[in-house]
């Protein structure tokens, strides 16, 4: 699936930011708090960086990683096998009338930012921002 309007060039609207927020947050409660009766996900400790929502809100991706970023693949699975409970609880703790569909996906951000930082300490980046 493609990102957010991607295809009409424009970017997220201001209820698609809030719902996914709403969300982001309720999500990393429920599961820091261990709300969930998986003891498998319990015992994990998830990073949620961000959700966004589809355009009709219908769909929400979270942005995922566990602590250490060790296990990732287990946590996409394991998140992805309690989505409806937890599609239920988000419903409900965040008062939304319709809960969406829940994706995960790892969150690579960090990896980006990463990177970015390794390429900005080349000599030869270097010197071009300095001139």
């Amino acid at each position: 699936m493609a990102k957010n309007n991607s295809y009409t060039g424009r970017g997220p609207s201001q209820r698609q930011l809030r719902v996914g927020e709403l969300i982001r947050r309720t999500l990393s409660e429920v599961l820091a708090r261990g709300d969930i009766h998986d003891p498998d996900l319990n015992r994990m400790s998830i990073t949620v960086g961000e959700v966004r929502t589809s355009s009709d809100l219908k769909i929400a991706t979270a942005y995922v990683l566990p602590l250490g970023g060790k296990g990732q693949d287990e946590v996409v699975q394991l998140l992805a096998r309690n989505k409806s409970e937890l599609r239920r609880i988000i419903g409900k703790k965040a008062g939304l009338k319709f809960a969406p569909d829940l994706r995960f996906q790892i969150d690579t951000t960090f990896d980006q930012m990463d990177n970015t930082r390794r390429m900005l300490e080349q000599d030869a980046v270097r010197r071009d921002i300095e001139q």
